[in-house]
């Protein structure tokens, strides 16, 4: 069944606070949306239940790149191109420029948002693991004010968080303090391009010679919520990176996530491919030794 287009409002007040207005008057009302890639999906095939939307499209309030010495903001209505393109975000942040040019078509990355990719809370998410590492934080904005939370308090369960009714993303918080470290990203999917992921994983991390200083792994589409390996990456501090090691991680990996069976994958293969994609990363980490 196809959506009448009849039974729905769509309302572009073109800047922020009368949007926050208005979802302040009727917060359960209305439904925003920016690039729509998730939502006009569901408006085709008939299974948007929310009738009234109001437009979050390329509101200058959200749609900004601000550098400061000690972090990037990235406003929550930036699209995946403009983190593709942003010359910061590339060199320091490439975990989430890779996560940018994995998700959808150049169509989709020219649209999607990545506000709407947090707040949609998909744990099949591309870029959601990557906003792990880096420890963003995330401003949330209502017509009563501004508060600033961990991204990694915010997602509460499958597509649920802190966002209240009235609330938006303004803009996405990454400290800058990760350039010199080492990056891994691996998306495993039923093709190489537009694809959800079966598993996805970014990971950083950083040698003292052989020791492993610092040490960083999220993994995506193994549980209800994307999840960082704290258990993993703790019994890896300090250590050389030997076969015993990358071994314990693997368990430990495989240990942390709660997979499941659905239409795109199986729990046992999801977690055979978690381990190894953890073992992929402990051996490019270890391999960086040795390069020049």
């Amino acid at each position: 069944m196809r959506a009448d287009p009849v039974d729905y409002e769509l309302l572009a007040p073109g800047n922020l606070p009368d949007v926050l207005s208005l979802l302040a008057h009727e917060p359960e009302t209305w439904l925003p949306i920016a690039g729509g890639t998730d939502l006009m999906v569901l408006y085709a095939s008939g299974r948007l239940s929310q009738k009234k939307l109001v437009s979050l499209w390329n509101l200058p309030e959200l749609r900004f790149i601000d550098v400061a010495d000690d972090e990037i903001r990235i406003g929550a209505g930036c699209t995946y191109t403009d983190i593709r393109n942003h010359p910061t975000i590339v060199h320091e942040f490439s975990l989430l420029t890779t996560a940018a040019r994995w998700t959808g078509s150049i169509a989709n990355q020219n649209r999607g948002t990545l506000g709407g990719n947090i707040v949609n809370a998909s744990p099949a998410a591309d870029s959601l693991p990557a906003l792990l590492i880096y420890e963003a934080d995330l401003i949330l904005v209502s017509a009563r004010g501004e508060r600033r939370v961990l991204y990694t308090t915010f997602h509460t369960g499958y597509k649920s968080s802190v966002l209240a009714p009235d609330e938006l993303i303004r803009a996405i918080c990454l400290p800058r303090h990760f350039a010199n470290h080492i990056s891994y990203s691996r998306k495993v999917g039923a093709r190489n391009a537009q694809a959800i992921s079966k598993v996805c994983l970014a990971a950083l991390g950083k040698l003292d010679r052989d020791t492993v200083t610092d040490v960083r792994i999220a993994i995506g589409s193994v549980a209800p919520v994307p999840l960082r390996l704290r258990s993993t990456e703790d019994a890896l501090k300090g250590k050389a990176i030997d076969s015993h090691a990358i071994a314990t991680a693997r368990s430990n990996a495989i240990a942390e996530i709660q997979p499941i069976d659905d239409i795109r994958s199986t729990a046992a293969y999801r977690a055979a491919v978690a381990g190894n994609l953890v073992v992929e990363f402990l051996n490019a980490l270890r391999e960086s030794i040795t390069r020049p």
